[in-house]
């Protein structure tokens, strides 16, 4: 298999002393490859970087307007978050409208990855719950759906174990990703997720496509069009539910607001929705264990690809495309930038 070029170099000294390789696919809503870097063929596991497409029946089904969520709970669907208190609230809250409580969430629990909300909760005694889980806003969403499909009745019964692949929920979602991506899941291969729920390997060509789907509308059946046109619309007005305090996903949409939705994934995976150039981008850095890595060519790809207001905007992408690596003094140690190839394409 021939290698996937370098796309991000750490540099100390003066001189390279890491390189990350990986791969780039940025499509149109027709299919159409915009620019392939690396083998774009190659099916990876998207994890949390498809939160958007997964969250798209609790739209389209109308669960979410029967249940009065509202944009921050929407972009909380959406979300890997920190586990900072309005995040837990939040999820908190979109179980309460739809009758249930904590316990119907199958998402086990985790510290907040927010350090400040996890050195709060240690220090009142607090233990970690579901709610502080990153993935609670999207359980949450699932038991909302839920509780919709199964009506008046039995609802806590119905949504238990919907985790399973064969649970209709999980059915439901599994469907809306494949239509998005028009990649047959039935033959791709299937793990489970850090959440519990089912994971698939998409490639890349294919990921990036759902998300000029999600984009632009073209391609998705009304429904999902409204879905997800719904669901830029939210996380546009809370990115802060979408990631949190310092994180590079909530950074990128409070500055670009509808112009960008961007979504990371375990494993060093990006993907990105660009409704006014009309684009998909899906990003999978090989060595998976730096996220960072990720950060930077993303960074990359906004630079040539969104349309840029003002000189504000080229400084706050240049310096998350050519990063400044510091020590635990604060001092600058080295950089974590782009590489050539990257910066040409």
């Amino acid at each position: 298999m021939t290698s996937n070029p370098v796309l991000v170099e750490a540099l100390r000294g003066g001189i390279v002393e890491s390189q990350h390789r990986g791969a780039v696919a940025v499509v149109d809503a027709g299919g159409r490859v915009h620019t392939a870097l690396g083998d774009i063929h190659r099916p990876v596991f998207p994890r949390s970087a498809v939160k958007v497409l997964q969250a798209l029946p609790l739209v389209a089904s109308g669960a979410a307007e029967r249940f009065g969520l509202g944009d921050a709970e929407l972009a909380l669907a959406c979300a890997s978050h920190g586990g900072e208190p309005r995040h837990a609230e939040t999820a908190l809250g979109m179980l309460r409208k739809a009758g249930l409580d904590e316990a119907a969430l199958e998402c086990g629990a985790h510290w907040p990855m927010h350090d400040a909300s996890a050195r709060a909760l240690a220090a009142a005694g607090g233990t970690p719950q579901p709610r502080h889980n990153n993935c609670s806003g999207k359980h949450a969403g699932f038991v909302c759906l839920g509780c919709a499909l199964a009506g008046r009745a039995g609802a806590a019964d119905f949504v238990r174990g919907y985790v399973r692949a064969t649970h209709p929920v999980m059915r439901e979602v599994t469907a809306a990703v494949q239509r998005t991506t028009g990649f047959d899941l039935g033959s791709a291969a299937q793990g489970i997720d850090g959440c519990s729920i089912p994971t698939f390997a998409i490639p890349l060509r294919h990921l990036a496509h759902a998300f000029a789907r999600v984009a632009t509308g073209q391609g998705l059946a009304p429904d999902d069009a409204r879905a997800a046109r719904r669901l830029r619309e939210a996380v546009a007005h809370h990115p802060g539910m979408v990631a949190g305090e310092g994180r590079f996903d909530t950074a990128v949409m409070a500055r670009f607001g509808e112009r960008v939705f961007c979504k990371t994934g375990a494993e060093a995976v990006y993907c990105a929705a660009l409704p006014g150039v009309g684009l998909g981008v899906a990003i999978k850095v090989d060595d998976g264990a730096t996220a960072r890595a990720a950060e930077v060519v993303l960074a990359a790809v906004l630079e040539r690809l969104v349309p840029l207001r003002d000189e504000d905007e080229a400084t706050f992408l240049r310096a998350r495309s050519d990063a400044a690596l510091r020590n635990w003094n604060g001092l600058e140690v080295g950089r974590l930038r782009a590489a050539s190839l990257l910066r040409g394409a």
